[in-house]
């Protein structure tokens, strides 16, 4: 099955670099075209991914075709090329863009509107898949087996996509912020900065593996904070910063 990206920013660099370091397609299977050339050679050609200079040729090429452009191109994009795309699988990773959006511009084309975020990159990553598509049951399974090897899938309704882009999306720039803030302090009491990422990062992971297990955050807290020790202490100054509700307002502010 051959996959092809309309569009190579970001986001579908993300999809393809995860895709190949976990081995769930290979290079020669992977496509993709952009307004951009010169760029598109250089990071497709990372890779060992095939760059194509013209949209239609890439969709003839594909099985999949990937729609990673701007929101607001996305149905120029695929209305223009309506009648070459008939008999493909079209997955739109454009923010905002649902299945009435899809079937306006390509009716009668099987396709799925779906939200990644970044960390799809590393195998790690999750994908928000609007419950309401037209695919097959084989399509499903090819989804599945193959995007499934570098993300969570969850199926949900259309008006919680958005909510998907916002805590799956959004907030590793926000963690990133966070990371960095612990770095900076724990070279200011003194640790190397290599050695502090470390730590930090190793942290970070080891909590998430925690928290993955089922342990409810609450807990996880509770068990580390020893009465009268410096985590409480901690603790009841983040509080005091309101620190819960200032990552409350930023996912407010996405969201708005």
């Amino acid at each position: 099955m051959k996959i092809g990206f309309i569009g190579f920013g970001n986001m579908a660099q993300a999809l393809a670099k995860g895709l190949l370091c976990k081995n769930a397609i290979k290079a020669e299977d992977l496509g993709a075209t952009a307004r951009d050339q010169e760029k598109l050679k250089r990071t497709a050609g990372e890779h060992g991914i095939t760059a194509f200079p013209q949209t239609r040729d890439l969709i003839a090429w594909a099985d999949w075709l990937i729609i990673a452009v701007k929101p607001y191109q996305v149905n120029n994009i695929l209305s223009h090329f309506r009648d070459h795309l008939k008999g493909k699988v079209v997955l739109s990773v454009a923010a905002g863009v649902t299945w009435d959006d899809l079937e306006e511009a390509i009716p009668g084309t099987r396709h799925i509107s779906t939200t990644p975020n970044l960390p799809v990159s590393v195998g790690e990553g999750v994908l928000g898949c609007e419950d309401k598509h037209s695919l097959t049951d084989e399509d499903m399974e090819f989804l599945e087996e193959t995007f499934g090897k570098i993300a969570l899938i969850l199926y949900l309704p259309t008006e919680q996509l958005g909510n998907v882009g916002t805590i799956a999306g959004c907030t590793p720039a926000y963690t990133a912020m966070y990371a960095e803030a612990l770095t900076d302090a724990a070279v200011k009491h003194g640790l190397s900065r290599v050695a502090a990422q470390q730590i930090v990062y190793k942290m970070l992971a080891g909590t998430a593996a925690m928290l993955e297990s089922g342990i409810h955050p609450a807990l996880l807290k509770e068990q580390v904070c020893s009465p009268g020790g410096t985590t409480i202490k901690g603790v009841a100054s983040l509080e005091r910063d309101a620190f819960r509700g200032a990552v409350i307002s930023a996912i407010d502010a996405a969201n708005g």
